[in-house]
């Protein structure tokens, strides 16, 4: 099995790092197609990946074709991927807001899956959920599943619906976290630590919670509660988040991610 990762950006260069340690797959049996020498330049040095400036010398050959290019650049893309792909290539596309259907008839092609991931892939403790056409098969969305765990986790939602809603959570998501972040450390400064300490704090806070909250069943309000005591300092610092609405003002955040995914898919 070829795969072939269109976009040598953070997101393919993460991806196709990820896939290169798949069981899936052999040594240089991944392609990466680029336009920019600089990033080719970059790929080459990576001794598993095959760096390709040419387009018409990677689509015929690769059985999966990993789409990790902006939006704008699709129908331009497209227009020169058509004469060359055939109906048996399976089409994994992480361009925010580009639909299936819009794939489908660009490329006159049925098998597609459309996903959305986060920056934490990056760790391999990345998020991404996916959604496929009917077209594809249980043994190809086994295959996919297989791919896209390679850099974290995956989640197969209903429908494209989902995947602009996941936009809003896990996609923009680790955004929220560290605006947060800069938050409590902007704090800390203004408390009288260092940089380095506030940062220290900061990261090993949200590490302990999130691991707290992954090897135990409770839910947050359950956690809040134990941390907080009546009268203590941690009641006085949820009482303040109470009392200025940061509880809707967080979920008001996710849903404007999620009607800016909606927006953009209905460009496509």
């Amino acid at each position: 099995m070829k795969v072939l990762v269109i976009g040598a950006g953070n997101m393919g260069l993460t991806y196709a790092t990820g896939m290169s340690k798949s069981k899936l797959l052999k040594k240089r049996n991944i392609m990466v197609l680029d336009k920019s020498k600089e990033k080719l330049e970059e790929v080459g040095k990576i001794a598993y990946f095959d760096a390709i400036d040419k387009i018409e010398d990677c689509v015929p050959q690769a059985d999966i074709i990993f789409l990790a290019v902006k939006p704008y650049h699709a129908e331009e893309l497209f227009e020169r991927m058509k004469k060359l792909v055939n109906p048996e290539q399976l089409f994994i596309s992480i361009m925010a807001g580009v639909t299936i259907n819009f794939i489908q008839e660009s490329l006159g092609i049925k098998k597609v899956v459309r996903a959305m991931p986060n920056l934490p892939a990056q760790v391999g403790k990345g998020l991404t959920s996916y959604v496929s056409a009917e077209e594809v098969s249980r043994l190809e969305l086994f295959m996919v599943e297989g791919l896209l765990d390679t850099t974290g986790k995956s989640l197969r939602v209903k429908n494209e619906k989902f995947i602009d809603a996941s936009t809003g959570i896990s996609g923009s998501g680790p955004a929220y976290v560290f605006y947060f972040m800069q938050s409590m450390m902007e704090a800390a400064l203004q408390m009288g630590f260092s940089e380095n300490v506030s940062k220290v704090l900061v990261s090993q806070t949200f590490t302990g919670a999130v691991e707290l909250f992954n090897q135990n069943n409770l839910n947050p309000d359950t956690w809040m509660e134990m941390v907080a005591s009546k009268g203590g300092t941690t009641r006085a610092a949820l009482d303040s988040m109470e009392d200025n609405n940061v509880n809707e003002l967080i979920k008001e955040a996710a849903f404007a991610a999620f009607g800016r995914a909606v927006e953009l898919g209905e460009e496509y």
